[in-house]
This record gives C-alpha cells, sequence and structure tokens, in this order.
C-alpha cells in the first residue's frame, strides 16, 4: 500500500496512474474535497476571486479527460474546481481519499514509511510501502522584511481575496510576476492610487495573438534554442514594446530564462496611468515608503506578491535529499529520490506550458517503477542506478535559468517530457497490452 499526500492537480494525477497499473493507495488531503488550492472555500487556498489560468485550457488539461467545449480559453478557478472534481468522479479517485485529515509526519521505518495523521482532533498512524508527495508548492509565503516600520496594512498574495481590501486606499504592490500583476489590476477599480515596486525586469506576453492563446504557438516551428529566443523576442517587441516604454524596468536576461508574465491588462492600465511603476523599496517610515531611485510616496496598505517557499513541514528535509544551502530537494527529474526507492515528489516541478499533462506524466513514471522494480525489472534497475548519480541534473534545454530561489525546480518542458517519455516507453515494454494488470499485493 502506498500513500498519497494531496489532493490537487498532482495529487489526483498521482491517485489515477496509481489506479490505472494496479497500485494500491490511500490519500490523505487537509481539506474536505478534491482541488487543492482550486477550492477557494479550501481555508489552505492562496487563490482570489478573480483568479483565472494563466495558460490556456488546452496545453493545461489532462489528455485523457479534456475540458468541456464551453470552457474559455482561460477558465475562471471555479471551472478548474468544477473540472477537478469531474475528473474525481469519473475516474472513481474519491473513495481513496481520508479527507479533512493533516498528515503530520512521516517516518523512515526499516521497510517503508509510518505515516502519522490527525483527523477530528484524533491522531491515527500507518505504514505505508512507499510515499507520494504531491501537496503543492504554493504554501508558505515568501514575505520579505521591511526595512522600517509601516503604520498601515500589510498582506501577503496568500492572504488577498478580493479588491474591496483596496477600497479607498493607497496602494503599493511589491512584486511583479501573474498574481502581483492580477492583483493591480483588480486594485485599479476600487483603489486611490495603485503603484507597483519592480526590483528587476519581466518579459511581458499578452494572453492572446491573432485570436489564439499565446501558448498555443509554441513548438510549431522548432528552432534552435538561440534563434527561438531573438525571434520570439522580437515578435513579442513588435506586439507589445518593451517594458521600459511603460515605465517598469527592462529585462537583462533573454527571454524563457525565467518566467514571464502572461497577462494583457496590467501594460494597458500602466500606459493609462491608473497603475504607476516604483523601484525597489528602500526604506519605510510611518506610511511613507523611499524607493531606491529616490523617489517617495505615502500608502495605506502594502500587499506583497512575493511568492512562496517550498515547504514539506512533516518530514525531515534530510529525508528529502535537501541541503539547508539549497532552495529545493535534490531530486532527480524533481521527483526521485538518489538512495531511496520508496519516496517521491510530485509536482515540485515548474515550466512554461507543462501542464497538469506534464504531471499525470511525472505519476505515470512513478507508477511503471514501483511496478517493475517489483517485477524486477531491468529498466527499473537502470532507472534506479541511474538517480544514484543524477539527482543534480537539472533539465534546463540549455537556457541560462536566473539563479532565483523560485527558479530552483524550473525545468525546460520540452526536454523535461522527452526525458519523462523515455523513461515511461522503457519500462512500458514488456507489460502486457491488453489484458487488465493484476494488483499488486497490498501490504
Amino acid at each position: 500500500m502506498h500513500a498519497i499526500i494531496g489532493a490537487g492537480p498532482s495529487g489526483l494525477a498521482a491517485a489515477r496512474q496509481l489506479q490505472k497499473y494496479g497500485i494500491p493507495f490511500t490519500g490523505f488531503d487537509l481539506h474536505g474535497d478534491v482541488g487543492g488550492l482550486w477550492d477557494i472555500d479550501n481555508p489552505h487556498s492562496t487563490l482570489y476571486r478573480s483568479a483565472h489560468l494563466i495558460s490556456s485550457k488546452g496545453t493545461t488539461q489532462f489528455d485523457e479527460f479534456p475540458m468541456d467545449m464551453d470552457v474559455p480559453p482561460y477558465p475562471h478557478h471555479s471551472q478548474v474546481l468544477r473540472y477537478f472534481r469531474g475528473y474525481a468522479q469519473h475516474y472513481g479517485l474519491r473513495e481513496h481519499y481520508r479527507f479533512n485529515t493533516r498528515v503530520i509526519a512521516l517516518l523512515r521505518q526499516d521497510h517503508g514509511w509510518k505515516l502519522r495523521c490527525e483527523r477530528n482532533g484524533e491522531v491515527h498512524e500507518g505504514l505505508f510501502d512507499g510515499v507520494l508527495i504531491a501537496n503543492g508548492t504554493l504554501h508558505t509565503p515568501n514575505l520579505p522584511h521591511l526595512p522600517g516600520a509601516f503604520d498601515g496594512e500589510v498582506l501577503h498574495s496568500s492572504q488577498y481575496r478580493g479588491a474591496e481590501c483596496f477600497d479607498g486606499k493607497r496602494v503599493l504592490i511589491v512584486g511583479c510576476g501573474n498574481s502581483a500583476c492580477d492583483i493591480a489590476v483588480d486594485a485599479v477599480h476600487r483603489a486611490r492610487s495603485v503603484d507597483i515596486s519592480v526590483r528587476r525586469g519581466y518579459h511581458f506576453l499578452p494572453k492572446f495573438c491573432m485570436g489564439r492563446p499565446i501558448d498555443t504557438f509554441g513548438g510549431m516551428i522548432r528552432l534552435p534554442r538561440p534563434l527561438k529566443q531573438r525571434l520570439d523576442a522580437a515578435f513579442v517587441r513588435l506586439l507589445l514594446g518593451r517594458p521600459s516604454d511603460y515605465g517598469l524596468p527592462d529585462p537583462d536576461h533573454r527571454l524563457y530564462e525565467s518566467h514571464p508574465v502572461v497577462n494583457s491588462l496590467v501594460l494597458h492600465h500602466l500606459a493609462h496611468g491608473d497603475i504607476r511603476a516604483r523601484r525597489n523599496v528602500r526604506s519605510v517610515d510611518g506610511q511613507r515608503v523611499a524607493f531606491s531611485d529616490g523617489e517617495r510616496a505615502d500608502y495605506d496598505l502594502i500587499l506583497f506578491a512575493t511568492g512562496y517557499h517550498l515547504d514539506y513541514p512533516f518530514i525531515d528535509r534530510a529525508q528529502l535529499n535537501w541541503p539547508k544551502n539549497q532552495p529545493a530537494p535534490q531530486l532527480y527529474l524533481n521527483m526521485f529520490h538518489p538512495q531511496h526507492d520508496d519516496l517521491f515528489m510530485l509536482g515540485m516541478v515548474e515550466a512554461s506550458g507543462l501542464g497538469w499533462q506534464g504531471r499525470a506524466e511525472q505519476a505515470e513514471l512513478v507508477a511503471l517503477y514501483i511496478r517493475q522494480l517489483a517485477a524486477g525489472n531491468p529498466a527499473a534497475e537502470r532507472l534506479r542506478q541511474l538517480k544514484k548519480t543524477h539527482a543534480q541534473q537539472r533539465i534546463d534545454g540549455g537556457y541560462r535559468y536566473l539563479p532565483l530561489d523560485r527558479m530552483a525546480h524550473y525545468v525546460h518542458k520540452d526536454s523535461y517530457r522527452r526525458a519523462l517519455h523515455e523513461h515511461i516507453a522503457d519500462l512500458r515494454r514488456d507489460l502486457p497490452r491488453t489484458a487488465p494488470l493484476a494488483p499488486l499485493a497490498a501490504h
């Protein structure tokens, strides 16, 4: 019996693939139903009411379960939640989960893992042959220290739900990622003023081009990486101009070397003066904020849209091969522990266009590995030896990703999926083609 921690996209992908390959499992989730952070009523969700997918549905959905035709190209979070609940219903995944259950400890045993959890104030324990950690990466806010004392209100984007908190206020949003820009656009319609503090330059992409979602153009024409970066950057400049045309700093890195901002409205509001670009915060005194370019302004509310730390509080970092000086665990393909064959990480990966199908392929590879390792398959043994020596190998496709903590688990989509597909094909070779697989014994 294996344990899955989490019932969001990666957890559901894991449940589906273990089910498909006849591997018994039990899932655990803090909330009362599937969906993870995509259920805004989940107390642990970090969503806001205006949130939509920043990737289009066609590049994000599970291949075996397409979204309905009437769902728009960039679905609202409520439509995404209905999709996940439909997925769980279609494949009968809920019955395998223990909901409203917090995993509080994973403890290594001589064989397998002891999982300690809490439900309704009672602590329970169980023994599992292996564990698939799939509880997501957007839980623990990265909240920078303010250089001074601020007399107004301070929020992190994880606490933000709707724009009414901005009513009549002078608002400073710190950060310029996708959430920061979404929230800034929300604030325009309610706040007295909206400024956005930007420490570095970002590449911006429109959501649509020629009536199609921008991410549907990727891979249409195969080009060498340097040429693709130059041509795509030139095309984006033709469409949008440079960030400096809107008062923002221009990026000092090439396109695709950091996660781009996919937002068609924030530049519109910057160009119309509804949002004002500011530089990095230098100091705070009362309600006055001084910026690195010497400018100053007064604010009533500062909202940090500064991302999240990876955090797995129920397991010791050493068990994840996570050195103290590293921002992320060191795992082969961001999944496989170099020594342990019974501990897997799902969803600790980010890439433009990887989508939930990429998570499903992660989960399929894990399920096949479990299945074929138990059968003594030579392909599983080859993967077992490979992960021992390649835990620090980064699948970057030759891109020079920025040395930021949030980029530590970033991969190049095409290179990453190619590696998954090669391993999956290797492990599938001697499986039955038609007859269903006999279930593995549950211990």
